[in-house]
């Protein structure tokens, strides 16, 4: 099955593609559509649902959207739902390293780390008819960068269970554990039965 993806993230694209083994993720940039809705909800669900029902609209086929960030307790749940715009100026954002240097600066001298990485997945088929599934992977902080795998704040995000940082984790075992893993596993289940 073609399933249109509601993001121009290609990190995303290819970590579902591995997941979602027998369909084809489709973005929307792939043909060539201009694709960026305002999120202006204050959820995570709710941002995956803008997407999914915006793209929808374009395309009439089978959408699959996603709202994921990081929180870290220590900081009222910052970043959040702003993960992907964590600290921006003026229409101006960072890229991923200044966003880890900007949110470690943020933890100087915080003890409790504790953060988990959040993903809420729409299967969108109609506007009657959708799926929705979020799922967590819970962490703590590094005080330093740590690996070049991955992307956005895996550097940064240590996972006890295996010892090493989500930037640190060959792709099989990110996919294994991650928040958009485990999302992505129960929407394969689910297209089963679409």
């Amino acid at each position: 099955m073609n399933i249109y993806f509601a993001s121009g993230n290609r990190h995303k694209r290819d970590e579902l593609s591995r997941i979602l083994v027998g369909h084809t993720v489709i973005m929307p940039a792939d043909e060539g559509m201009y694709f960026n809705p305002e999120e202006t909800e204050t959820t995570f669900a709710g941002n995956a649902l803008i997407k999914a029902k915006a793209l929808h609209l374009l395309v009439q086929k089978p959408v699959l959207a996603d709202d994921s960030g990081l929180c870290v307790d220590a900081l009222g749940g910052a970043p959040g739902i702003l993960s992907a715009r964590y600290g921006s100026e003026n229409g101006i954002n960072l890229d991923s390293g200044a966003k880890n240097e900007l949110l470690l600066s943020k933890m100087e001298g915080i003890t409790n780390r504790t953060c988990r990485f959040v993903c809420s997945m729409v299967l969108y088929l109609a506007p009657e008819r959708f799926y929705l599934v979020q799922e967590t992977l819970e962490g703590t902080l590094t005080s330093e960068i740590c690996g070049s795998g991955g992307f956005g704040y895996d550097p940064i995000v240590f996972v006890p269970e295996y010892n090493m940082t989500v930037a640190e984790m060959c792709p099989a075992e990110k996919d294994r554990c991650s928040h958009r893993g485990k999302a992505a596993r129960k929407i394969a289940c689910l297209l089963g039965d679409a």
